[in-house]
């Protein structure tokens, strides 16, 4: 067995089977297994995935023990070379597995890594790469600092922003949503700390293989798609509360000789002032609905990149609601070849010229999933994406 993936799924039924989609595609060389470990989701997940993605070994459990310990659930079963740790709301392309792996090989099987990600709009995601949490770095990004210097050495560091996003790195801390690794280094740290809950798992996890003698990649060379759930956004109060009741646990434990005390009085100081600023925010945000400003743009054009059994398909979909054109950029009918990202994108950019507001929608199948990335990577940022599989049961949105 040369690959284990193991997912952990909450209450994301309709991504995870996009990202089992791809991952078994991005499995089609390669000896290897997948575990889903559920966390007594409420979404129907159990019932959901009933009967489906039958070489797929599925864990539902009882209550909600974490993304921690379920990961380490599944790694005591896994039995691959490597073990590949992925967040369910994410899309692999083909190729994804093998590049890894083949650059993991060519580091001697002495790291581990992560890759590029985009969210759903094209957008880099900066926790692609990231340095520790030390006192002072914890401290500017906590206060917006890190946000108003992006590019600075000093301010930046927590995303390591000075580094070029197109080239791989040595790098110290690893995103939870896709960290692969030798067996060997898994078995060496012994998977994730089960003290966290959720967020900080893959900080304390990066700093332990560091720690063991292993090293930390950011691999530039393939790109993955990361949607992101509210529970996320970063200028949330919620996700500001999570990231500092993770940080305390890692500073008790890593960091109690080296200034513990005077750490959490910075990382407090921190919280306060990004929660009064996300708590004006939200006034500001409020007050500007309230005069009508700022409202949502309902899209009712659909661009469908796919072939024309998907745009059937999805328009047989789109029947309740009210549109005003839908567009078909059919792949069967131009020499029954897949098109080139930027093909597709010089097709997109015709016929968007006519039309300033409207949603396109990507058709895996007759596209492969890298194409998708790649096209989802290259496009405006202000453009709405959604993304369609045929044997899917829904049409996910890019904006989760």
């Amino acid at each position: 067995m040369l690959l284990s993936v193991i997912i952990v799924n909450y209450n994301v039924k309709y991504f995870l089977e996009y990202c089992l989609f791809s991952v078994e595609k991005a499995l089609k060389n390669i000896e290897g297994e997948i575990f889903v470990v559920d966390n007594n989701s409420t979404d129907g997940s159990k019932d959901f995935f009933l009967n489906k993605f039958p070489h797929v070994n599925f864990t539902w459990n009882s209550e909600n023990e974490g993304f921690a310990k379920a990961n380490n659930k599944a790694l005591h079963l896994a039995s691959g070379n490597y073990i590949l740790f992925l967040n369910p709301d994410t899309i692999v392309p083909e190729d994804c597995f093998e590049k890894c792996i083949s650059f993991i090989q060519s580091k001697n099987n002495n790291i581990a890594c992560g890759v590029k990600m985009v969210d759903g709009s094209g957008k880099f995601l900066k926790e692609s790469k990231r340095a520790f949490p030390a006192p002072a770095i914890s401290l500017y990004k906590l206060s917006g600092l890190t946000k108003l210097f992006p590019k600075s050495r000093i301010f930046s560091r927590y995303h390591l922003g000075f580094l070029d996003e197109n080239i791989s790195h040595e790098i110290d801390v690893l995103s939870g949503a896709f960290i692969m690794m030798p067996e060997k280094i898994a078995n060496s740290v012994g998977g994730f700390d089960e003290d966290f809950f959720m967020y900080g798992e893959d900080i304390d996890l990066s700093y332990r293989i560091q720690k063991a003698g292993y090293k930390n990649f950011f691999f530039a060379e393939t790109t993955i798609i990361h949607f992101k759930g509210e529970s996320t956004k970063k200028g949330s109060l919620n996700y500001v509360k999570l990231f500092y009741k993770a940080m305390s646990v890692f500073v008790k434990k890593h960091y109690a000789n080296a200034g513990a005390g005077f750490y959490k009085f910075f990382l407090q100081a921190a919280i306060v002032l990004r929660g009064s600023v996300s708590a004006i925010s939200k006034i500001v945000s409020s007050t500007k609905n309230s005069f009508g400003l700022e409202k949502p743009i309902h899209k009712n054009i659909i661009v469908i990149v796919g072939t024309k059994a998907q745009c059937n398909e999805i328009t047989e979909l789109l029947k309740a609601r009210k549109l005003k054109k839908i567009i078909c950029i059919v792949a069967d009918q131009i020499d029954n070849r897949e098109l080139s990202a930027i093909e597709i994108l010089n097709k997109l950019k015709e016929t968007m010229a006519l039309y300033p507001e409207y949603v396109i929608v990507l058709c895996e199948g007759f596209y492969s999933f890298k194409t998708i990335i790649d096209v989802t990577e290259k496009l405006s940022l202000n453009t709405s994406i959604q993304f369609y599989f045929s044997d899917a049961a829904s049409i996910i949105n890019g904006q989760m």
